[in-house]
This record gives C-alpha cells, structure tokens and sequence, in this order.
C-alpha cells in the first residue's frame, strides 16, 4: 500500500502547499463536545440527512426551520408520545417536504435514539465511547437499528455530528484503489468496509492524524480539484 505520506504530499501540491492544505481542514474532533450533544440535535441531524438523501441539499436547508417547527424541535421523547394524527398530519404539512417514509424514519429513529439514550446515558456519550477504529461497527449498528441511517447516509450524519470517522465517498474510493487497496469502485460490501476500515487503521497509527483529517485529505489528492466544501469527505 501507498503510504500515507504520498498521498498528503499529492494533496498539498493539488492545493497551493502544506498551509493551504491545513487550513482546508476541518477542526480536530472533540469527543467531549461530542459527549454533550444533545438527543435532540442528534436526532435533527439524523432526520436533515435522511431527508437530504437522494435530495437536494439546499432545499433541505432551506426549509430547515420549518423543519424544526414542525418535528417539535426534535426532542425524541416528546415525539414518542405523539399519536398516530400527528404523524398523519405531517404528511401535509408544508413547511416540510412531505415524503411518508422518510417522515415514519423520524419517528423510528426518534425510539432509537431514546434507546441507546437509556443504555449509555445519551446518544452523543454512546458515540463519543465508540472507538474510530470500529467504524463500520458503528454504521452496522446505525443501519440495523435505526430508520434509513445505512450506508452512507450514517456516514454522513457521524460526521455532521462530529464523530472522528471517514465518509467512503468517490474520492476517497478512489485514492484507496489508487493507494492498492482491493475493494470495488464504491466500497459498499461488508468485505470492501472491513478493508477500508483497516487501512484507515493503518493510515491512522503511521500518522497519528484524526480519521476525518486522513478521509479528507484523501479526497483532496485525486480526481477533480475542487474546493474543500465540495470533497464529500
């Protein structure tokens, strides 16, 4: 396998040197600030990704407070107790966008955030315990248990919430075939995540870097140069 050191000094020279690298980088995680977070902005996050699937994600946001309104400001228990009209009555409600899977996901994944609440004290302690070498653990749980939250729909929603994890986007696929890694072009197989897995692993003790650095600057040594809000990485 390539070592990471290749690949960073590709992704420097792709971006202007060291420095402009760095500063395209997001900030170190904080697993405290992790631990913090509260259920329901765990569970607004989980509902803005599920809904931002397959989506445009500016509309999402858009719509946004809206969404915040309408969802109760996303507080787990109190969306638990609602009755079966209120869920009914979302589907015409225009300050969201009304599609009836992804608005039941929410009150799915409302019950599963109060159930590992209930197991680890909070939805943000469970992540912040859960160990960045087991990722793919971690989005097996979110899919198997969870509403809509598999592949890379849980990659999304751990890094938008601050998890340190990396997100198995193009050109991240891509730089790990690049680097020799055997997986398929989107790495989606349980077989292909175990590997990825393991060479973040491996890329993570050679360098000491967090697992989001090492998944960004990834994805900013190949394919299009685009700017840094673009890498979905």
């Amino acid at each position: 396998m390539t070592p990471f050191k290749t690949i960073r000094a590709r992704a420097e020279k792709r971006k202007g040197g060291p420095d402009a690298l760095q500063s395209l980088l997001p900030k170190m995680p904080d697993p405290k600030a992790l631990a913090r977070l509260g259920d329901d902005r765990i569970l607004a996050e989980m509902t803005k990704r599920v809904f931002s699937a397959g989506f445009a994600w500016s509309v999402i946001e858009a719509k946004w407070e809206g969404f915040e309104a309408a969802f109760l400001g996303f507080d787990p228990a109190r969306l638990s107790f609602q009755p079966d009209e209120y869920w009914e009555g979302l589907m015409r409600d225009q300050r969201i966008v009304r599609n009836g899977a992804k608005i039941v996901a929410v009150r799915e994944n409302a019950a599963f955030v109060l159930e590992i609440a209930r197991e680890h004290g909070s939805f943000g302690k469970f992540l912040e315990q859960w160990p960045s070498s087991n990722e793919v653990g971690l989005l097996d749980l979110l899919a198997k248990r969870g509403s809509r939250l598999g592949g890379n729909t849980g990659q999304m929603f751990l890094r938008f919430v601050g998890y340190d994890g990396f997100v198995t986007s193009q050109d991240v696929v891509a730089c790990l075939r690049d680097a020799g890694l055997d997986i398929g072009p989107e790495a989606k197989s349980k077989s292909d995540l175990a590997k990825v897995q393991a060479q973040f692993n491996a890329w993570a003790e050679e360098t000491e870097l967090p697992y989001v650095h090492l998944s960004r600057i990834c994805a900013m040594s190949i394919g299009e140069n685009r700017g840094s809000e673009d890498h979905a990485a």
